[in-house]
């Protein structure tokens, strides 16, 4: 693949991760959207760690695609703190622990793979809550926001100049876990005999 077309997909991926914010913000804002913000503000965070984690290892489509999932993540956590759920529970805090003991075991390595595994688990951990969100209350989130965020993942992958698992872990979790969590809205919302 020629290097501009590489260049221009990474430039398209990391518009729509970002874009994707706008009708989860426009939700959030008219009260159809409710984030969980302890799931938003650790992706916030982790995808800012894979990001530099991908860029020590030289692995810029990974990187660009992290960045800009931190950037939607923190523009989500900022009107969350207005409009969202920020309650915690017991199992909210037990997602925190394992966010914790997660980031703590990256710390022990140093090494980009590593942490890129590390972060993705601990990723996994602190997405619970939403996936718990999504299951009791589907009409309090926005599929379209994931749908575009996968679509974006497949063009990262497609930028992906060699198969190094450090530039490929990351874009292939956010591909399935935004696949999953649209996929689950629609399922839930369907089953309660109502229309998206």
């Amino acid at each position: 693949m020629p290097e501009t077309t590489r260049y221009l997909l990474l430039i398209i991926s990391s518009i729509m991760i970002v874009a994707s914010t706008l009708p989860y913000l426009i939700d959030i804002v008219k009260k159809k959207t409710k984030p969980r913000v302890v799931s938003w503000f650790n992706w916030a965070l982790l995808g800012t760690i894979a990001g530099f984690a991908a860029l020590a290892d030289g692995q810029i489509p990974a990187a660009m695609l992290s960045f800009a999932s931190a950037l939607e993540a923190l523009l989500v956590v900022t009107l969350g703190m207005y409009y969202g759920d920020r309650h915690f529970e017991r199992f909210d805090i037990l997602c925190q622990i394992g966010a914790a003991i997660g980031l703590l075991l990256w710390l022990a390595f140093d090494s980009p793979l590593t942490a890129i595994i590390a972060v993705t688990t601990v990723d996994f951990i602190a997405a619970l809550p939403t996936y718990k969100h999504i299951w009791q209350k589907p009409f309090e989130e926005t599929p379209l926001a994931f749908i575009i965020c996968s679509f974006a993942s497949i063009l990262t992958l497609f930028a992906v100049t060699n198969s190094s698992l450090t530039g490929l872990v990351y874009p292939i979790y956010i591909l399935l876990a935004n696949t999953t969590m649209s996929v689950l809205i629609l399922l839930r919302r369907r089953r309660d005999n109502r229309y998206v």
